[in-house]
């Protein structure tokens, strides 16, 4: 039978900066000490084998002659159970954990998202042909444990390492082991894993080979994001930019496509302006689209119908459904209007000296009443937080603007200029349905709560304020 060896990292305030990576190279040291093996599956606390067979798939490319000597790691797609029948809160993430991988897997490879990855541990020490030595003979991937693992010797070591200041003044987290320096800590290894020459390659097998929880409640969605877009940045604006590192030593196409993924949380600008500024224009008449009879309107409409539909196409090609597509479009304009924003602020903050994060594990606790109400597709709003108050403020803005227009059209006001302003506000309402169920005609515990929907509140009268100030001088 297999050893269980239970790990617990010991805690110090040096290294909670580096919580997730950290407790991965004391493991990383650990099963050094005990069995040096040469491959290594890291999955999250919450995942679970769903296919015996998977490490045989892994090994079929590990141990390819023609592979391995530049292969780091087999990266699985993070498939999700228990998500309800729509994914409310689109947290199969079909792009970033299948469609995407598999475009990388075509040129040098995926990069690593955290779990269900295969891992050659010599990748953990240096670029193929170079070996970063560590600080002591056994933690070479090249050493051989010829003791038991539960001699005395080896018990000893395994204490060693797995001290919280034992990697002071070492290479660990730099240039040996996971990678520090960024909340996500996967996307940030795997990207420098791939700039010292190292290659992957992504498996997606029909049964899925890991399976695992994803969050039930909204806030805990958001924060994960935030948590995300954090990280994302300290990629963006580190030494290994992929702007600059990523692109000379990865070529265009990878350096682009990690690119993207650092630079995904400034989605919040355009997406705030387009929640905002048409609708706030259109409470005082101004346009700020083309007229229906002007040619540039059609170029509207093609962009508009374009971009839809090629998103639309993507998703369905993944065996997605119309509804799922319609709750990932709106979840991608929720988290743009809240995580995106409070996750790039929070950043330059820091930056800024003002403020300080650190890492926070998704909540995935299962409360039975907030489970009831995920299967029934309700959103969760129990739990107050600032990232709601954007939310809702531009859904009341959205509504009052739609319904200030509908009645000028019902008096037979001239709404040509309008229109496109109209359609903007009517879409981003009906996308905003279950934030007004939550304020107004739920009762249960994931409602909004009355103090951020007064917030809301006052916040959009301010806006409003806001833009009548600069019209009444103007007049």
């Amino acid at each position: 039978m297999p050893n269980l060896i239970y790990v617990s990292r010991e805690k110090s305030r040096t290294s909670s900066h580096n919580f997730k990576a950290g407790a991965l190279n004391v493991m990383l040291r650990v099963s050094a000490t005990m069995t040096n093996a040469p491959i290594i599956l890291n999955l999250d606390c919450d995942m679970y084998s769903n296919d015996p067979r998977t490490p045989l798939r892994a090994l079929c490319y590990l141990l390819d002659p023609k592979l391995m000597s530049k292969l780091a790691y087999v990266q699985f797609p993070q498939i999700f159970h228990g998500i309800n029948k729509n994914d409310t809160y689109s947290c199969e993430y079909k792009r970033p954990f299948c469609s995407n991988l598999l475009g990388l897997d075509g040129v040098l490879g995926p990069n690593y998202i955290g779990t269900g990855c295969f891992f050659n541990r010599r990748a953990f020490f240096g670029s193929p042909s170079t070996i970063v030595p560590p600080e002591i003979p056994e933690l070479c991937p090249d050493s051989v444990v010829d003791k038991s693992i539960q001699s005395q010797p080896v018990l000893e070591l395994a204490h060693k390492v797995a001290r919280c200041n034992y990697e002071y003044k070492t290479k660990w987290g730099y240039e040996v082991g996971y990678r520090y320096g960024s909340l996500v800590e996967d996307f940030f290894t795997g990207l420098q894993l791939q700039c010292e020459g190292w290659r992957s390659i992504f498996c997606n097998p029909k049964r899925a080979a890991f399976l695992g929880d994803a969050p039930i409640s909204l806030v805990d969605v958001l924060n994960q994001v935030q948590r995300w877009s954090i990280g994302s940045l300290q990629v963006a604006f580190s030494s290994f930019s992929p702007l600059t590192c990523g692109i000379r030593s990865l070529g265009p196409h990878m350096g682009l496509a990690y690119t993207h993924y650092c630079f995904w949380s400034t989605w919040f600008i355009p997406l705030t302006l387009y929640a905002f500024l048409p609708q706030l224009c259109l409470l005082h008449g101004l346009s700020v689209f083309p007229k229906l009879s002007e040619p540039s309107f059609i170029l509207y409409v093609f962009l508009v119908l374009g971009a839809y539909g090629q998103d639309l196409l993507e998703f369905m090609i993944e065996e997605g459904t119309v509804q799922n597509w319609w709750n990932d479009q709106r979840m991608w304009m929720i988290r743009g209007l809240s995580s995106f924003g409070y996750g790039s602020l929070e950043f330059f903050l820091k930056c800024l000296g003002i403020s300080t994060y650190g890492f926070g594990l998704t909540n995935k606790v299962i409360d039975d009443e907030q489970s009831k109400r995920y299967g029934q597709g309700m959103f969760e709003f129990g739990d107050s937080s600032n990232m709601f108050v954007p939310l809702i403020t531009a859904a009341i803005v959205n509504l009052v603007s739609f319904l200030m227009g509908l009645v000028q059209v019902l008096r037979g006001s001239k709404m040509e200029g309008l229109f496109l302003q109209m359609f903007l506000a009517g879409f981003v309402v009906l996308n905003a349905l279950p934030i007004y169920e939550a304020m107004v005609l739920r009762n249960d515990k994931g409602r909004i709560p009355f103090k951020t929907t007064a917030t809301s509140t006052c916040l959009a009268l301010a806006l409003y304020g806001l833009v009548s100030l600069p019209l009444m001088d103007s007049n």
